[in-house]
């Protein structure tokens, strides 16, 4: 099996658009009125606008963090902080299982990690893996 695609809540999607086509330095693909689309090596990063019901409530953000790898971690993080200031954004950490990677919170509330692609962990620290 493999992972596909992780979808990531949003309350506006022509914001969402803008804000992770400029983090990730992609443009993606809109997809429907609701969803837009980021090839992330393999995988697909969804921004979807769901609208829960008739009364209008948009989708909770998701509980946990989202990670994607970078080739250049330093060059992420300054496209995050000019999306969302210091104060969104995290310094750059070394991680108990030897990555290095920033973590921010996308407008929508949703937990970011972007991890040096050089440092994933795969389980176990003597694994690496992308």
């Amino acid at each position: 099996m493999r992972l596909f695609r992780v979808m990531v809540p949003v309350r506006d999607i022509e914001a969402a658009a803008s804000f992770y086509g400029r983090v990730l330095g992609l443009p993606g693909r809109r997809v429907s009125a609701g969803r837009h689309d980021f090839g992330c090596d393999g995988a697909m990063l969804s921004c979807i606008h769901a609208v829960a019901g008739d009364g209008g409530e948009v989708s909770r953000p998701n509980p946990g963090r989202i990670c994607v790898a970078t080739d250049d971690l330093n060059g992420t993080r300054r496209r995050l902080v000019g999306e969302l200031g210091d104060r969104g954004v995290g310094p750059i950490e070394d991680h108990p299982c030897g990555e290095r990677a920033v973590d921010a919170v996308d407008p929508w509330g949703n937990r970011l990690c972007f991890v040096d692609r050089a440092t994933v962990c795969a389980g176990r620290r003597d694994e690496r893996e992308v």
